[in-house]
């Protein structure tokens, strides 16, 4: 293999290292690594073989098949490599159903996902035929700066299937910008090495040095003004915050709208068939723990639901879950429980604490693990296949150490985004005011509205003969009843979402909790968890603590009876106390004094969608001159050398910069030349009568004794654009282009000069 080969090949890796650095925040594992870097070097190896032995593309394309075919488990399925190199039978299929799945399944998936199945698949896939295919064009195909492509397809592809956030891309980018224009360049010095040779074998080999040595400097000198116009305008267009990618346009596997929200369900569990019946066995469930079934942070007016990225972005997105989430920086007991499911059946998958990682076991497992979607934002699990009786799971967890009530008396409200509550009842605002009058800071109105709550309120499911009535439901309506009635009587239904509508209203950002509440038989014993064990509670988020589980369920007591005649509610205070004047929500922008809500100060749309067209309109040109800067370069070194020579301060200058101009054209044109040729032998190349008359005149004014005639100057001038029209006339528009973007007659100034032409100067 020769330098020029080898010079390819360290191009070819450069480019194809780029494109796997753009797929690592995807994968960020030792796996992809090790999967990477061999193979590249298995693609490099075939384009080498097939180019040393000229083998045809079918040949090519099999023996690539069949790298893919030995190579493909034992690299991209590692999970299922016999003794971790040889494919087993469930890696080939893995492997070749990975082709075609495994695109859809890097989108629906939360990054990074390691080796997870066989979800390295398409990044092989990617990293091998790049690299066979451009190392293939590099060093059999006459056009070798074609090879460029495939890395950058790569690297594009990188972008679309990776994060939504950035990594250095900056640096990326240009960094692949300025290796596939090297690699151009370097392919174009080689050709240009070549036509000098085969036009100066006369010349002595210092001459020849000499030329190539000023024609590389001058290829160096334009890639390195095209990098820095690129530098400035990509650092213009530098990407802030997060990008548009395919996985923000495709639809996530689980959609939480298909399905009722778990609240609307709650009484179910009460009801006679189930209030006894065994929903669950868990084992390791520490003292006080509870069991998260789905957070809730969607409020409609009607029902709490189950919020995400569809509906509301503050409600995250439900992805699946490749591989454990880090949860070492959390303070609080670590916990390892396994989770029976006995009568317990649906989507919602229930776990506890902060979610670390999940493992199911059994005859199911399979299905359950592809069907597991998990929501970071709220800590919610769901699956697809959904759960049936005599599933079983293991769930690593943390449980977080949580302040008491009494200690969010001093904390203010958290930044944490949810949904926004839009509406609350009226009856509910002003049972607040009487709460909180007098207290103040947002923490210690909090805990007063919980306390109060807590206190005032009874249960009553309203499922028995010997319960006061008591109305399913949380709509708007079940609110504004709790609180208008002479008891305030409810379940965890209503007393969790009235809660959360206190806390809003405070400036909390909140959410409710609808999951079990067992009796903890010990960390070393299986806790029985039954129906009667639901509730629900809520979370706030505080600025020092985070999210804080809080529960505004009263305890059980006995319920007064009705007196008719005291109609004054016991919840309620003997007056309403208004609230101060200038207390601040803090979740809202204020409002100036003098605003009013009949004259609502709404944006102008059309000035944005102007300005965020102008800012799009404006990347995508600095986009386009940064791609075509290298011949920019080009014209613009060409317009000053032309500019200089017309403008020379001697009319012989002029006359003799007229000819040069014309003689550069001639061989930006790719008209042969003999070496060391005169201006006649240039004009005879030509082959026209006008390029003989403007070499004769060039040369009777450079001979002739005496300054020529300043008109002399302008008509040689005049001719040479009228040479230029000819040498363009009878070319295709991709001819006439190269010839404009020509970098041959820039090789160390005029190309007489680059070529020392003794005789034209003369």
């Amino acid at each position: 293999m020769g330098l020029s080969a080898i010079g390819d090949v360290v191009q070819l890796w450069l480019a194809m290292g780029l494109a796997a650095a753009m797929l690592w925040p995807i994968y960020r594992s030792n796996g992809f690594l090790v999967m990477a870097v061999a193979t590249i070097a298995i693609g490099t190896m075939i384009a080498v073989a097939g180019a040393a032995f000229r083998w045809p593309a079918w040949v090519v394309m099999l023996v690539t098949l069949g790298a893919f075919t030995v190579a493909g488990v034992p690299l991209a399925v590692p999970s299922h490599a016999i003794g971790g190199v040889l494919p087993s039978v469930d890696g080939l299929l893995d492997l070749f159903s990975g082709v075609a799945l495994g695109w859809k399944q890097l989108l629906t998936i939360t990054l990074p996902v390691g080796d997870y199945q066989a979800l390295l698949v398409p990044a092989f896939v990617l990293l091998l035929g790049g690299t066979v295919l451009s190392g293939s064009i590099a060093l059999r195909v006459r056009y070798g700066e074609l090879a460029t492509i495939p890395p950058a397809v790569v690297f594009v592809l990188g972008i679309l299937f990776g994060p939504a956030d950035a990594m250095a891309p900056l640096v990326l980018g240009l960094a692949m910008f300025v290796v596939c224009v090297s690699w151009v360049s370097w392919w174009r010095w080689r050709r240009r090495r070549a036509a000098t040779r085969r036009f100066d074998r006369e010349s002595g080999p210092l001459l020849r040095f000499g030329v190539e040595v000023r024609t590389l400097v001058g290829a160096v000198a334009i890639l390195a003004l095209a990098v820095t116009g690129s530098v400035a305008a990509a650092t213009a267009a530098a990407p802030r915050g997060e990008r548009d990618v395919l996985r923000t346009a495709v639809a996530q596997p689980f959609d939480p709208r298909d399905y009722a929200s778990p609240l609307a369900g709650f009484r179910r569990y009460l009801r006679d068939d189930d209030v006894d019946r065994t929903m669950l066995e868990v084992t390791g469930l520490p003292a006080g723990a509870r069991i998260r079934i789905a957070t809730l942070d969607s409020y409609d007016g009607v029902v709490y639901a189950v919020g995400s990225a569809t509906v509301d972005s503050a409600s995250g997105t439900f992805v699946r879950l490749p591989s454990a989430i880090d949860r070492s920086g959390v303070a609080g007991e670590q916990l390892s429980l396994d989770v029976d499911v006995v009568g317990y059946s649906g989507v919602w998958v229930p776990t506890v604490g902060l979610l670390g990682d999940v493992a199911f076991q059994g005859g199911d497992a399979t299905t359950l693990e592809d069907g597991f979607a998990f929501n970071e934002t709220s800590g919610t699990a769901a699956d697809l296949g959904e759960l049936d009786p005599g599933d079983r799971y293991h769930l690593d967890a943390v449980l977080p150490d949580e302040p008491r009530l009494s200690d969010l008396a001093e904390t203010v409200p958290g930044s944490a985004d949810v949904p926004r509550i839009t509406e609350v009842p009226d009856e509910l605002a002003t049972t607040l005011d009487g709460y909180i009058a007098g207290t103040d800071g947002a923490g210690a109105r909090l805990v007063a509205a919980i306390s109060a709550l807590r206190t005032d309120g009874y249960i009553s499911h309203g499922l028995s003969a010997d319960e006061p009535a008591s109305r399913s439901g949380h709509s708007l309506d079940r609110i504004a009843e709790l609180f208008s009635g002479t008891r305030m009587i409810g379940d965890a239904e209503q007393y969790a979402v009235a809660a959360a509508l206190m806390a809003d209203r405070l400036g909390f950002p909140a959410r409710v909790v609808v999951g079990f509440a067992p009796e903890s038989a010990g960390v070393d014993a299986t806790t029985t968890v039954r129906g009667s064990d639901i509730t629900a509670w809520i979370e706030v988020d505080t600025a020092r603590y985070g999210w804080v589980a809080i529960d505004p369920v009263p305890p059980v007591r006995p319920i007064p009876e009705e007196d008719p005649e005291e109609p004054t509610p016991v919840s309620r205070p003997e007056s309403i106390v208004p609230p101060p004047a200038d207390r601040p929500d803090p979740r809202e922008d204020q409002t100036d004094p003098d605003t009013t809500a009949e004259q609502p100060v709404s944006p102008d749309t059309t000035l944005e969608v102007l300005l965020q067209v102008l800012r799009i309109s404006g990347i995508v040109v600095l986009v386009v001159l940064a791609a075509l800067s290298p011949f920019l370069v080009v014209l613009g070194a060409k317009a000053r050398r032309r500019h200089l020579r017309k403008t020379a301060p001697t009319t012989l200058a002029r006359i003799r910069g007229g000819w040069d101009e014309f003689a550069d054209l001639v061989v930006d044109h790719r008209l042969p030349l003999p070496p060391s040729a005169t201006r006649s032998e240039v004009a005879a190349a030509v082959g026209t009568l006008p390029s003989r008359v403007l070499a004769a005149v060039v040369d009777r004014a450079v001979f002739a004794p005496g300054e020529p005639a300043s008109s002399d100057a302008d008509r040689v001038w005049v001719a040479v654009r009228e040479l230029r029209g000819s040498l363009d006339a009878g070319r295709t528009r991709r001819e006439r282009w190269r010839a404009l973007v020509s970098v041959r007659s820039l090789g160390g100034g005029a190309v007489r000069q680059l070529l020392r032409r003794p005789g034209a100067r003369s």
